[in-house]
């Protein structure tokens, strides 16, 4: 078989880890693999570049994807499918394509699920997300290595925050889950956290940062995702969607510094992590799951096991459905804001 391999979505450390596990075990089997490029844009159009393990044996290191990325959504109305599906169908009959891993987020992965359910194409799927909110799988690859460069942040953060005695306020990703916040202001010892799961006490935050300045801490660290939701709504940076329906977030610890500051009068400033949090080479732990979950996903190939994912349950890599894989979010555990919650 001929197979195919796009990423698509945000860039995430660890796809290129995919990519290789997957290349290998294809090419042990006897297979040819080819990458589509940026996303279902060069599934469209049959941009393409050949992959084998001595284009990929070098690349697990790297962060992004060498595939690269794009947010072309060939479901996006009706019109949209009947233009792009035929060319999509028109492109891998020229290259020759027999099967399609697609690696990404939940819009990724439901374009894949429909184009097997609707159309018949033979796609196997492998989750990716930095935030780490994607059902059917205990973790994604790349939310380690945003964790590990959110918690460096805060750590830098303290500093500063320790030297002018004033509040620092850490804007993560997490459009609808707080994984990324959880886990950083846990491990970078934060004074409050504000998550998409929790509805915002505004009065309980700032009661809390006055009586630990008042207990002889003047300084602290406010951690918040960028999907939190304030009495006035959540903070957008505009109006725009885009192709998949999501508005762009961000600058929502902005507007947090600036409430605390109103209502505590201490000193606080924001620090928006932004694509900081997404780039760079992958942690150990990513470059070994990627690793592994490009393994099975070939494996999933090689078997003819079509409408399936790759995922993470314990210590094993396990298939799901697509249609389970692209469910609903799978948004933090209560339990964990009630650990953190000791703190605050």
């Amino acid at each position: 078989m001929k197979v195919a391999l796009l990423t698509g979505g945000g860039d995430c450390p660890g796809l290129n880890p995919v990519i290789r596990g997957a290349v290998q075990t294809l090419t042990n089997a006897g297979h040819e693999c080819v990458g589509l490029l940026e996303g279902w844009k060069g599934a469209i159009e049959g941009t393409s570049i050949p992959l084998s393990p001595a284009v990929t044996d070098s690349i697990i290191d790297k962060g992004g994807t060498i595939l690269f990325s794009s947010r072309t959504n060939l479901f996006k109305d009706d019109a949209t499918e009947a233009k792009n599906v035929p060319q999509l169908q028109a492109s891998f009959k020229r290259l020759g394509i027999d099967a399609l891993i697609a690696i990404g987020g939940d819009d990724t992965l439901g374009v894949a699920r429909k184009l097997h359910e609707k159309y018949q194409l033979k796609t196997v799927g492998c989750p990716k997300t930095i935030d780490n909110d994607l059902c059917a799988t205990d973790y994604t690859f790349g939310f380690d290595t945003a964790l590990n460069i959110c918690m460096e942040a805060i750590d830098r953060c303290r500093t500063t925050a320790e030297s002018h005695r004033r509040i620092i306020v850490v804007e993560t990703m997490g459009r609808h889950a707080g994984w990324i916040a959880a886990f950083a202001g846990i491990a970078g010892g934060a004074d409050y956290i504000l998550v998409p799961e929790e509805k915002v006490d505004i009065e309980k935050m700032c009661d809390v940062l006055k009586k630990r300045r008042a207990a002889g801490k003047m300084w602290g660290i406010v951690v918040v995702s960028e999907g939190i939701e304030l009495p006035e709504g959540m903070v957008k940076k505009s109006g725009e969607v885009d192709s998949f329906g999501h508005v762009q977030l961000g600058g929502v610890g902005d507007t947090v510094a600036e409430i605390i500051k109103q209502k505590t009068d201490i000193p606080t400033r924001a620090v928006i992590l932004g694509h900081m949090q997404r780039g760079g080479s992958p942690t150990a732990f990513d470059r070994v799951l990627g690793t592994r979950l490009g393994i099975h996903a070939g494996r999933l190939v090689v078997e003819q096991k079509w409408g399936q994912m790759v995922a993470l349950r314990g210590m094993n890599i396990v298939n799901v459905s697509l249609a389970e894989a692209t469910g609903e979010n799978r948004t933090l555990y209560p339990e964990i804001m009630a650990e953190a919650h000791e703190f605050f």
